[in-house]
Formats: structure tokens, sequence, C-alpha cells
């Protein structure tokens, strides 16, 4: 007789009821070394300076933001919060910097390419217009 799924439920509900149970109980250090509200905007705030090519652009405001972020998140570890809280909110900020002169540099070659494009038009026009 071939067993259907509906007859094997029991024990799959019993196996990941046993799973969460002992699972819960094996990682109690992950719920003492939560990342703060701080910590996290700091991460998400270096991670959009990334994403931004910060890198290219800030390269030095972009380091700094990740110096930062990784002497919070040490200061995390060892439960110094007021510290970890204060490297957090620089490592923000530092990054937020980073991706804004990252932006401004990306904007300002996109200006500069479509001046050059608006000027080699006119040149294109007036030359028509001459002849």
């Amino acid at each position: 007789m071939i067993r259907s799924f509906a007859q094997i439920r029991l024990p799959l509900y019993v196996m990941v009821a046993a799973l969460t149970v002992a699972g819960g109980s094996a990682f109690p250090i992950r719920a003492q070394t939560a990342t703060t509200p701080e910590l996290e905007t700091a991460r998400q705030a270096v991670e959009r300076a990334d994403q931004a090519d910060a890198d290219q652009y800030a390269p030095d405001r972009m380091a700094i933001a990740r110096q930062l972020l990784a002497q919070a998140q040490a200061a995390q570890s060892s439960r110094d919060k007021k510290v970890a809280l204060d490297l957090a909110i620089r490592a923000a900020a530092d990054a937020d910097v980073a991706r804004a002169l990252s932006l401004e540099a990306v904007a300002n070659a996109d200006l500069q390419q479509r001046r050059a494009e608006i000027a080699d038009l006119q040149r294109k026009l007036g030359m028509e217009g001459g002849q």
C-alpha cells in the first residue's frame, strides 16, 4: 500500500516542532549580540554608498565609513554600547557623505556629456545653416 502525504503529516509536525525547540536553545548567543538600529543603519548606509560607486568617486570617505563600521561592530561585540552607538552614527554619516559625493560626480559627468552633445548639435546646425 502506498502512503499518502496526509498519513505522514503527524510525523512531519513532530519533527518540525523538535527542530524548532532544539534550534531555539542551540543559539542563545545570537539574541545577546543582536545588532542595534544604529548599527544596522550604518551598515545599510555603507551598502547604499557602495552601490553608488563611492569607492570610485569618494574612496577616502568610503574607507573611513567602513573602518568606523568595523570599529562599531567590534565595540558592540565587546559590550561597549555607547562607543558602538557613536561609531555607528559617524559611520552612517561618512557613508552618506561618500554616497552624496559619488552621486554628485556622476551627475556632473552626465551634465558635461549633455553640454558636449548640445555644443556638437549647435555646431552641426551652424554649419548646415551657413552652407
